[in-house]
């Protein structure tokens, strides 16, 4: 594989724009380039090379306004289809800072008052599938929403396995028809010991959230989407965004194609239809995972949801106190070195967190990764925030972060300007 200077490349990708209607280059951009982005383009076409990633997109913001946006490479390499901005792909984990605005919310509602301290098993009133043993862990029983958010609650995927990619075997064991529904995944949990006291230290949990999603329609009455929908998104004009499907043939209008190859085939989570499917469609149950990693959106949405996040606007999806209390701290021992002072990051709530400085004020991120998928959203202490997406997973996934802040770092210039209304969904 070629690699390329600075200014070498950045002229393949101009004339890979230009010459887009007659040939569609593997790296080509879908949007307008402009030479003050050049280090972003530069960053994100040098790791697709590297990593033979089919088709990325970006959003860049500034102080709350959408100053860059990009596709790269393909959504569809069979169809020659480019990869766009607002092309729509599967967040992945990034769901989980979308399930905890919702959360606190209903934490900030005159209507619901959710208390963020409330015991969630016990609000769920859900029945546990007791398999092997006659009663719960009596320590279920006291795990907070709090905890949730934190990845405090006791679940250690590591130790137990993650049980949102185990659904045949869960189906089998209650005996229900796979894939299982959420509901049926939190009876099979309720039912199994703890892995660790809650609130004693941080282990990251898709199942935790999966809880919250189900705590939102406990409390709302509502499908957890439909709620979603309606209190978060609708307000700050974000109107494509929806559960992804499993499986290729439900493929949203707009999504991506997801590429996984190195992966092969596995064991399909459908009992109807072929035993052995790609991993990318039918390898997991993605409508189950809606809470925890089931969003799709584009790179303009997650651009728009995160600018109403750090910036006053009207309407924002949380008041002043709801948005500060994202970065709060978890209750001691968790995050604390051993001298009782806190680490430098540590998971708030929905984010992961690290304070800047001593005014108050700290860098958001959140990663999301799935075979298919590799996303990230940062929020910077500096207002700068972006969003990029990919449409295969890579295992050098960590090299993006760091090489993006120094990317923004490089912009010679930041010109005030808004492209949210052009990008405005219909």
């Amino acid at each position: 594989m070629r690699f390329w200077n600075g200014s070498t490349l950045f002229c393949i990708l101009l004339a890979g724009s230009l010459l887009a209607q007659e040939t569609v280059s593997p790296y080509a951009t879908s949007e307008p380039l402009d030479p003050n982005f050049k280090s972003f383009d530069q960053t994100i076409i040098a790791f697709m090379q590297r990593h033979n990633v089919p088709g990325g997109a970006l959003a860049v913001v500034r102080e709350g306004k959408l100053v860059y946006v990009q596709g790269y490479g393909f959504a569809d390499k069979d169809r020659q289809e480019p990869a766009r901005a607002t092309s729509l792909f599967r967040i992945a984990s990034i769901s989980k800072p979308i399930t905890a605005v919702a959360i606190l919310k209903l934490a900030q509602s005159t209507r619901y008052h959710l208390d963020l301290d409330t015991k969630a098993f016990p609000l769920l009133g859900i029945m546990p599938f007791l398999e092997k043993t006659t009663k719960p862990d009596p320590r279920l029983s006291r795990i907070t929403i709090r905890q949730l958010l934190q990845h405090t609650a006791g679940f250690d995927r590591d130790r137990s396995g993650d049980p949102m990619f185990d659904p045949l075997h869960i189906a089998k064991v209650v005996g229900t028809s796979a894939p299982p529904t959420p509901n049926t995944i939190i009876r099979y949990m309720m039912g199994r010991p703890l892995d660790f006291t809650p609130g004693s230290r941080h282990v990251y949990s898709n199942f935790g959230y999966c809880v919250l999603g189900r705590i939102i329609e406990k409390v709302t009455g509502k499908p957890y989407e439909a709620y979603v929908r309606e209190a978060i998104l609708a307000p700050i004009q974000i109107r494509r965004m929806r559960i992804g499907k499993s499986l290729l043939a439900d493929r949203a209008k707009g999504e991506v194609r997801y590429y996984q190859e190195s992966l092969g085939h596995t064991t399909s989570v459908f009992p109807i239809g072929e035993k052995e499917a790609p991993w990318c469609y039918g390898g997991f149950y993605l409508e189950a995972m809606d809470s925890h990693g089931g969003w799709l959106a584009s790179a303009v949405d997650l651009a728009r949801f995160a600018a109403q996040l750090d910036v006053p606007n009207t309407p924002a999806p949380l008041d002043a106190k709801h948005m500060a209390e994202m970065g709060d701290l978890p209750p001691a021992p968790v995050a604390r070195k051993s001298n009782g002072t806190p680490e430098p990051a540590y998971y708030g709530l929905g984010w992961n967190v690290r304070p800047v400085g001593k005014s108050g004020k700290a860098n958001y991120w959140h990663t999301g990764s799935l075979p298919g998928s590799f996303t990230l959203l940062v929020r910077r202490s500096d207002g700068i925030t972006w969003a990029v997406l990919f449409n295969q997973r890579s295992e050098n996934e960590g090299e993006i972060d760091p090489a993006l802040h120094r990317a923004a770092n490089a912009v010679p210039l930041w010109e005030p300007k808004d492209l949210f209304n052009k990008y405005l969904s219909p």
